[in-house]
């Protein structure tokens, strides 16, 4: 969801350049399934992902991924189910949708070169978002070691897939080069 967020223009209610929104939310549920302690990931080379077996998730997304682990007979790579889990069909939507109920995005119908209609998420509340930019500019430009796992995550996501270009200033990010880097080593979900 909060990827979502960072991804979605807050008056238009689209996404751009959706490969690489898809791929950022894809290494996001990964993370959130080891965040929910629901999986694990071996350290080694190859990065299988294991399912937990008395792991329980509320959330559909994560659940429906969750499930498709666990139907696995052989595990899989974490870049291969980063893959599978940003080709899940209508995840924006779906994502959204999530958001909707929570009162942090609307549901509306746009169009597209005035002819053909689609759905649209313009942002309804904007605190949510601004909070986890202030945690993400916390995190990158302050130094601070009182980071949340969830922020590092998001950071080393955003920065891997370059998503936070759109985020912040490129001059700005470029002079934290070191600081991303410190941030993002050694976490398993940002490696994925």
């Amino acid at each position: 969801e909060e990827i979502l967020l960072l991804a979605l223009d807050d008056d238009k209610g689209t996404t751009p350049m959706e490969s690489m929104f898809k791929t950022t939310m894809g290494g996001a549920i990964l993370a959130e399934l080891v965040l929910e302690g629901a999986i694990t990931i071996d350290d080694d080379k190859k990065r299988k992902v294991h399912p937990v077996p008395t792991a329980r998730i509320d959330d559909p997304i994560l659940a429906e991924c969750l499930a498709l682990i666990r139907d696995k007979d052989k595990p899989q790579a974490a870049s291969t189910w980063v893959q599978k889990f940003a080709s899940l069909k209508q995840l924006k939507e779906r994502a959204a949708r999530q958001l909707v109920d929570k009162g942090v995005l609307a549901e509306d119908e746009g169009t597209v070169l005035k002819i053909f209609k689609r759905v649209i998420f313009p942002e309804r509340d904007g605190g949510p978002e601004r909070d986890l930019r202030d945690r993400m500019e916390k995190a990158i430009f302050t130094y601070s070691s009182e980071i949340e796992s969830r922020t590092i995550i998001i950071v080393a996501l955003a920065n891997t897939t370059g998503m936070l270009k759109q985020v912040f200033d490129k001059k700005r990010l470029k002079e934290q080069k070191q600081r991303l880097e410190d941030l993002t080593s050694g976490q398993i979900a940002g490696r994925a």
